[in-house]
């Protein structure tokens, strides 16, 4: 069968890209093509080309492996992106171009990339942990080996072979100021609270000492975004063959609803992404929050309650009544800590979240929200639990989470399933006199709370209670 690329012919139910390719450059590098950008950031750069144009295409940058520039070069950068449980039609993406990576192999063309004069924005979606970040201190993390040698590499006054995001990063700015070209704008769009803030701090943190006044005048905007999307499985892939009757290893799926609020500072311009439904703020931070206390600590208490009693899919969980129940408790429990969400009924938003996660048409997998769970406890669990000690309101349905996972993580660890950069710290905790302790340490947990009585006996309760279900349990 024929592959998806920029000649082939594609039917009338699939919607091409409806913009000349050739006729725009690039003036993005997008750090991080995974499922995710390929359903949020991409779609709504496509939908910024169609609405005004202008040189705003992407190169794709793959830091850690090759599989996803090995399916998308192959085919001009073009893939399908399915809407599940909506009306929208196959949708054909157009504005990627090559994917470059990993970046062990591919640095000079990753920098070469990024200090080109056309590039004015780099975005960036790794997760929470590709970083480097040390969440206890916020610096640079000196145990992460790829930060680590970035950290000497800059103490020795140079960067030019970068081995972290951070350093990347940081040695594209400084090239480009030796060039003297403008600094592009920097924006993440990952999972961690006051991102483009956490991202600055850690550019600055692994840069040679005589950059690091010119690197703190470059914008690192914040920004908050929202879209389920699962991972791709053979379904996806046949059900884009069946769409284009062409074979596209690149396809994703995921849901009709999409969300991105950003902090509207581009002082070398942006692409229209208000076309594909963005909201420009001066300041991102009530929505950011909304959005990991309420929709990402829900998914994270799903993801336990999920792969510790046998529920694969999300709608599983939701299903159950007792779990629907716990996780619109949970979802209560994070409004209650927020402040006022410009435009945004709070009540209203916990329905609409229930209504997206029991979508039949959505395959989103505990298991795959379930991983990195060290990385995500922090801005989803901890930081509103502190506020919920601080403020006097509910902090069970917050420990119950800790404790599931606690749970879930040891177990995991015992199976030889479990996906977390802190899986040693966490293998050996199963053996200490004190596991829970030990989680807690593998898992940053602040002092506040480990020492808040109520707070820890509710996470003891859950971690028991998690303890002694069994896989297939409901």
């Amino acid at each position: 069968m024929d592959r998806l690329t920029q000649d082939a012919a594609l039917p009338d139910t699939v919607r091409a890209p409806r913009f000349h390719r050739n006729a725009h450059g690039y003036g993005m590098v997008h750090i991080g093509v995974g499922a995710f950008h390929r359903a949020h950031q991409a779609p709504a750069t496509d939908d910024a080309l169609e609405e005004e144009g202008g040189d705003w295409r992407t190169i794709g940058v793959s830091l850690r492996r090759p599989h996803v520039a090995d399916a998308l070069n192959p085919q001009d950068g073009l893939y399908t992106l399915l809407t599940r449980g909506g009306d929208a039609p196959p949708r054909v993406i157009g504005n990627l171009g090559p994917v470059l990576g990993p970046l062990h192999s591919a640095n000079d063309a990753i920098l070469a990339a990024m200090t080109a004069p056309a590039t004015r924005v780099v975005t960036v979606t790794v997760t929470e942990k590709g970083y480097g970040l040390d969440r206890q201190t916020g610096a640079p993390d000196a145990t992460d080996p790829a930060v680590a040698a970035d950290l000497a590499a800059a103490a020795a006054g140079a960067l030019e072979a970068p081995k972290s995001l951070p350093g990347l990063i940081a040695a594209a700015l400084i090239i480009r100021r030796a060039k003297g070209l403008r600094p592009f704008t920097t924006l993440s769009c990952d999972n961690l609270p006051h991102n483009g803030n956490v991202l600055k701090s850690l550019v600055l943190g692994v840069a040679p000492e005589a950059e690091k006044a010119a690197l703190e005048a470059c914008a690192f905007p914040s920004s908050m975004v929202d879209r389920i999307t699962p991972a791709a499985t053979p379904k996806t892939l046949s059900d884009a063959v069946a769409a284009l009757g062409l074979e596209d290893r690149a396809a994703i799926e995921t849901e009709p609803f999409t969300q991105w609020v950003i902090e509207d500072h581009f002082p070398e311009g942006r692409p229209a992404w208000e076309a594909g439904g963005a909201l420009f703020v001066s300041d991102v931070a009530p929505h950011e929050a909304m959005k990991l206390r309420m929709l990402n600590g829900a998914h994270s208490l799903i993801a336990y309650l999920g792969q510790l009693h046998g529920l694969e899919l999300v709608r599983h969980v939701t299903a159950v009544p007792q779990h629907r129940a716990a996780v619109a408790a949970h979802m209560a429990a994070a409004a209650a800590t927020l402040p006022p969400v410009p435009g945004v009924d709070l009540d209203d938003y916990a329905a609409a979240l229930l209504a997206r996660f029991d979508n039949p048409a959505i395959a989103h997998k505990t298991r795959q929200i379930a991983m990195d769970g060290t990385q995500k406890l922090g801005p989803r669990i901890f930081l509103p639990a502190l506020d919920a000690v601080k403020k006097g309101t509910e902090t069970a349905p917050f420990a119950r989470v800790v404790g599931l996972w606690m749970a879930y993580a040891l177990r995991a660890a015992k199976d030889g399933t479990l996906d977390d950069p802190e899986a040693k710290a966490i293998a050996d905790a199963g053996r200490s006199d004190d596991p829970m302790d030990a989680l807690a340490k593998a898992a940053s947990m602040p002092p506040d709370l480990r020492t808040h009585a109520p707070f820890w006996q509710s996470v003891e309760a859950a971690w028991r209670q998690g303890s002694a279900k069994s896989q297939g349990s409901s």
